[in-house]
């Protein structure tokens, strides 16, 4: 165990946190303010990994592919919200449930009847292919820094957003009052159109930036899903900063300690045991951070103010 390994894990880290947070950004505005349970938000994330694989081969260029597959995922946020969805906000949260649970389904056949089940891959492009050194010891890969700087991006946009613009005083004062937002004559159904389109670019975002790193294939978006629920408890429901914080404290926590666990363990069980045992208590020690949170802070770290 070095300190430039630590160093590198931590850094992994940090970067799944930040995809984490590109989910875990639109799946709490979704839920914060339209009172949704979406569980095919990790199916727009799977979505826009396929039209990023799809795009690739016919635009010749990543940049292009991925500013289309981000826009294409737009678009398929805001038809699933105009034909599956906009009747679901005045039922309870067990039709919702069941309704994106079925859209799960749906999506994970739809990719399966048009791309097989083969997984895809995706290749970077080559100026974000190499690797750079940011330490002694400490060599990084220039794409995982990118989607560090993509999150820092998107992050900085939504803070603007949420607070220096009308659209996000419109959406704040949604989430505190629908019913007075309504009668002041704002369009609440178009807003709430604009909001789930907005989650679903970033889900569509996240799944860009992810498929050079990950194999893009059917369900990729289910396991994803529980830890994006797990960031936005952590963090505070309808709290963009809570949810940035959570996304990298439930990184670095679940990268590290996957990598780390089986070798503290190693000095104790054998290789094999460990290296089963480490992942699992890596696995369950987010949900223990979660509920140690939760004890004390009730309503996440930076529960959204109403």
């Amino acid at each position: 165990m070095t300190l430039s390994l630590f160093l590198t894990q931590a850094l992994n880290g940090v970067q799944f946190g930040v995809m984490l947070f590109l989910m875990a950004a639109g799946l709490t505005l979704v839920f914060g303010i339209m009172n949704l349970v979406n569980l095919a938000h990790g199916s727009l994330y799977m979505m826009g990994a396929y039209f990023l694989a799809a795009l690739v081969p016919v635009t010749g260029n990543f940049f292009v592919a991925a500013v289309l597959a981000v826009a294409a995922s737009l678009a398929l946020g805001i038809v699933v919200e105009l034909i599956a969805l906009r009747t679901l906000y005045r039922r309870d949260h067990l039709d919702q449930v069941l309704c994106t649970f079925g859209l799960i389904l749906f999506f994970n056949e739809i990719v399966r009847m048009i791309w097989g089940a083969t997984a895809l891959f995706v290749q970077p492009p080559p100026i974000l292919s190499g690797f750079v050194q940011l330490l002694p010891g400490v060599i990084y890969p220039v794409y995982r820094l990118t989607i560090m700087g993509v999150g820092l991006a998107v992050a900085i946009f939504l803070y603007w957003l949420n607070g220096h613009t009308r659209l996000g005083m419109l959406i704040r004062a949604g989430a505190s009052n629908r019913a007075m937002v309504g009668a002041l004559g704002v369009n609440i159904t178009l807003l709430y159109t604009l909001v789930f389109g907005l989650g679903a670019a970033l889900a569509g975002l996240a799944g860009v930036m992810a498929g050079p790193i990950l194999s893009v294939q059917s369900g990729m978006g289910d396991s994803i899903l529980i830890l994006t629920f797990v960031v936005i408890v952590i963090g505070g429901i309808g709290s963009i900063r809570g949810a940035l914080v959570a996304s990298i404290l439930v990184g670095v926590v679940d990268t590290v300690g996957r990598v780390f666990l089986p070798l503290v363990l190693g000095a104790v069980f054998s290789p094999a045991t460990s290296s089963k045992v480490g992942p699992a208590i890596a696995s369950m020690s987010i949900y223990i951070l979660m509920a140690a949170i939760l004890f004390f802070r009730p309503q996440g770290l930076f529960p959204a103010h109403r």
